[in-house]
Formats: C-alpha cells, structure tokens, sequence
C-alpha cells in the first residue's frame, strides 16, 4: 500500500449506518465518536485515489491552458450530512463526490477541449456518468461540466470502485459560483443547494444567464430570453438586494488572516473561515502529514455538526499556496470578478431586446 495514505477499514454497511447517524443529528454531541471515525476513515481513504485524478487532471489541463488552476477537496462533513439529508434514500457508500477535483479554464473553448482529451483518454478507470451543465445549465444558474469515475488499480486494489468527481469550469462559470458560497455563508443560507431567499436565488439563476450570453452557450431554465428583459430583471433585484454593497462589505469584513505552518513544501491546506470575527486561518500540510490533517480537519468540523455557527472550513490540495485563492476564493471572500460582471451587464445597453441574444456552442459528446 502507498505510504501516508489511509485505506478503508470498514465495511460498507458500517459506512451506510455511520452516515444515517450523521445525517440524522442535530448536534456534534449525537453523533457518537466511532461513527465519526468511520466517516473520517471512509473519507480519508478516497485520497490516493483523487490524488491519482487531480495528476491526469494536471496534466490535461495544462495541455489546453498554461493558466489552468487546479484543485483538490475531500467532502466537508456538513456537506455531507446535508446531501444525505436532501436525499434519504441515499447511502453514503454510493455518494458520488466524497473525493473531487476541479479544472479552472479560461474559457468554456477550453472546457470542451479538455473533455476531448477525457475522451481520448486510455485510462482504465470506469467512466460513471458525464453531466453538462453548461449545455444544460441547473434551474439555479450553476453552469459547469462533471465527470464522475470510478477507481480501479491492478497495484492498489484496496481503493478499487471508490468514486471521484471531475468538475471543469469557465473562470466566469467559477466568478459565479463563487459568489453564490460567499452570499450563502454570509446570509447564513445554503444558496449552493437551492435554499433560502428567492430573491437571492432568482437573482443567481438570472446572472447564470448573463453569462451564459457572454460565453455563447444555452441561457438557464426559466429566464428571459431576450437582453433587454434579462438586463431589466437583474437590475431590479441587484438593486433590491443591494447586491455589489454587500458583496463588496463581505470583502471588507475580512479583518486577519493567519498562517501556520503554509511552508514552500506544503501540499494540503486546512482552511478556516469565520465570516463574523472576519478572520482566516490556513494551516498547511506536507504530503506525508495526510493523517494529521485529517484529524484536525475533523476535530474543526466537529464543533460545527448541527450548530448554529456559519463558520466554514474544508481541507484541500493545490498545486502551491499562489494558486490556493485562485481556486477557493469564497474562503478569501473575493468576489470581484462576479461584481465586475454584474457592474458590466449593468451598464450595457439593452438594444433591441427581441432576439434570444445567444448562440449555442458546439455540444462535445461526454466521455462515457
């Protein structure tokens, strides 16, 4: 077995009921200590694997884009307690995500080159599903690609069917979701899975679309078609919620960032972010401190199962500490990409307003 990385040490049906456990607490205090460990374990052991996709996802990227950002997550456990939550007949031994890594590309030209090069791809992993969200964008505006694998080794067997998303971005598509976490937090609101304020969510779905104009490629479900009307309806509400004021205030509220241990060699960060002291921690990790990061990713997460706290954390991987805000800007509380993009859309004439104002870019068939 690889050294430093942790293997599964239970058995599904003990993951499955560990996870009922924790989806079904409404605090730290009731889920019990070994349940935690199994989950811990579970997600602990999806490492080696998503590390192996994050080097294929390296190296293709940087095939279509020397200025690709590229990262990886391991599932925060209030995620996970919530999408159980969301879907009851799930078990978390078949939760699709627990590991995922993430291509940031300039442009959706360069998201469907890199499919293409998935496509080609020889891997002898199995290709689970392939979902196109910028062809078919979600009803909440959330425009990406997401390919969804599972693991096979001849070497490291006893990684063998552990699952591993791929998500591949526009930056603008990234700006955009972005700004959806940073809001969510901050108006303590799961935004990124559709709840919560409807104008919040409506004003979202809209800037979906103004997006989704620039780059060409089909608008979200239930938006205005023409410029005119889409341009009216996200000025009414970036007005009514004031939205570049308090995006611009999330920023500023960001009073103290603290590092520890983010040396040159560093290759996991734990990062920490209480929106309401406005304070940033990150702790960095060398490759074979793995298990020490994922205890203190898990005793931080503790505190916060089923608590009224908005604190956030998560614990990644990226290539150097530089590309750490690139690829998880929420945590830095920079949206100014995404309010550049709205003053843009406000201040651009509306023109006629009687046209569907985009183009459909070639549909790539996904590798399945």
């Amino acid at each position: 077995m690889p050294k430093h990385w942790s293997v599964p040490k239970y058995t599904r049906r003990e993951v499955n009921e560990a996870g009922r456990l924790l989806a079904n607490a409404e605090s730290s205090h009731d889920v019990p200590e070994d349940a935690l460990e199994i989950i811990n374990n579970w997600r602990s052991a999806h490492s080696w694997p998503l590390n192996t996709f994050k080097l294929g996802l390296v190296k293709k990227a940087r095939q279509v884009s020397q200025s690709c950002t590229v990262a990886q997550r391991l599932k925060r456990l209030s995620s996970i307690a919530a999408k159980l939550q969301r879907f009851p007949e799930m078990k978390l031994s078949q939760m699709q995500d627990i590991a995922g890594c993430r291509a940031i590309v300039p442009s959706v030209a360069h998201v469907r080159q890199l499919v293409k090069l998935f496509q080609k791809s020889d891997i002898k992993h199995q290709a689970l599903q392939a979902d196109d969200y910028i062809t078919n964008p979600k009803d909440s505006g959330y425009r990406s690609v997401h390919l969804k694998y599972k693991y096979f080794s001849d070497k490291n067997q006893a990684y063998n069917n552990l699952k591993v998303e791929i998500q591949l971005r526009s930056r603008l598509q990234h700006a955009w979701a972005t700004a959806v976490e940073t809001a969510g937090l901050f108006t303590d609101q799961a935004l990124k899975s559709s709840q919560g304020s409807e104008d919040w969510l409506r004003f979202f779905a809209l800037m979906g679309s103004a997006i989704a104009l620039r780059e060409k490629t089909p608008l979200v479900p239930n938006t205005p078609h023409s410029r005119g009307a889409l341009k009216r309806e996200i000025s009414e509400y970036a007005q009514k919620l004031q939205v570049i004021g308090h995006l611009k205030g999330y920023t500023e509220a960001l009073k103290t960032q603290e590092q520890v241990g983010a040396r040159k060699d560093a290759h996991y960060y734990l990062i920490e972010l209480d929106p309401l002291l406005g304070h940033l921690r990150i702790t960095g990790y060398t490759e074979n401190q793995l298990d020490r990061a994922m205890n203190d990713y898990l005793n931080v997460e503790r505190s916060g199962i089923g608590s009224k706290t908005i604190k956030d954390s998560v614990l990644v991987s990226v290539l150097s500490i530089n590309a750490l805000k690139r690829a998880y800007p929420n945590y830095f509380i920079d949206t100014h990409r995404f309010i550049h993009t709205v003053e843009q859309v406000l201040r651009a004439p509306i023109g006629s307003g009687g046209s569907r104002g985009y183009a459909v870019s070639q549909q790539i068939p996904l590798p399945l």
